[in-house]
C-alpha cells in the first residue's frame, strides 16, 4: 500500500518532535478546544512510527502473520484518514465527535487489545473501532469526501468493507459487540 501526504492532516504542532502517543492525544485534545491544528508533519512521524514498528514486526513474524499483515498495514493509513476527515469542513460536528473518539481510541494506551502488552496486533482493535466509525459517518457524509483523503492505493469505500467483512476474525465477536453498542 502505498502513502502519499497531499493534504494537511489538521493536527496541531504544540509537542516534541521525540513526543509519545500520550503527548500526541493531548495535542489533538488541546487543539480542538482552541480550533488550531496539528502539524501533517508530526501527524506524518505518528504515521512513520506506526508503520515502522508494524513492518519490523511483520519481518520478524514472517508467514506467520498470514492475512492479518494486510489489516496491520491499514492502520496508519486510516489513522491519517481520521485526521484529515475531522478538519474538514464538508463533515458534520456530530461526525467530528466520532472521529475524534476513535483518534483518542488509537493514540490511548489502554484501549481492548493495548499495543504495549500485545504488540502491533493490539493495534487490531484500533483498526475495527475507526472502520465502524467510518461507516457509520458514511450514512451522512458524502463518499467523494472520505475518498479525497484516503492516500492508500485501494478504494477507501473496499477496504471499510473488507475490514468490515473480516472485524470478527480480526478482533473476535465479543469485542466487535462492543464496539458495535458504543457506536448505536
Amino acid at each position: 500500500m502505498t502513502t502519499n501526504y497531499e493534504s494537511t492532516t489538521g493536527v496541531s504542532d504544540n509537542v516534541s518532535d521525540d513526543a509519545s502517543d500520550e503527548d500526541v492525544l493531548a495535542s489533538l485534545h488541546d487543539g480542538a478546544q482552541s480550533g488550531s491544528s496539528v502539524s501533517e508533519e508530526r501527524a506524518n512521524r505518528f504515521y512513520d512510527r506506526v508503520r515502522q514498528n508494524i513492518g519490523n514486526y511483520l519481518e520478524t513474524k514472517g508467514g506467520a502473520v498470514g492475512k492479518t499483515g494486510e489489516f496491520l498495514l491499514l492502520v496508519p493509513d486510516i489513522f491519517i484518514l481520521l485526521l484529515r476527515l475531522v478538519n474538514d469542513a464538508a463533515v458534520t460536528g456530530k461526525n467530528k465527535v466520532l472521529l475524534g473518539s476513535s483518534i483518542a481510541y488509537y493514540l490511548f494506551p489502554f484501549d481492548l487489545l493495548p499495543e504495549g502488552f500485545m504488540g502491533p496486533t493490539g493495534y487490531l482493535d484500533d483498526l475495527v473501532f475507526a472502520v465502524y466509525v467510518l461507516h457509520k459517518i458514511l450514512g451522512d457524509t458524502d463518499p467523494e469526501v472520505v475518498r479525497r483523503h484516503w492516500s492508500g492505493s485501494e478504494d477507501v469505500l473496499h477496504v471499510i468493507q473488507r475490514v468490515l467483512d473480516t472485524a470478527d476474525n480480526l478482533v473476535g465477536s465479543e469485542m466487535l459487540g462492543r464496539f458495535k453498542k458504543l457506536l448505536k
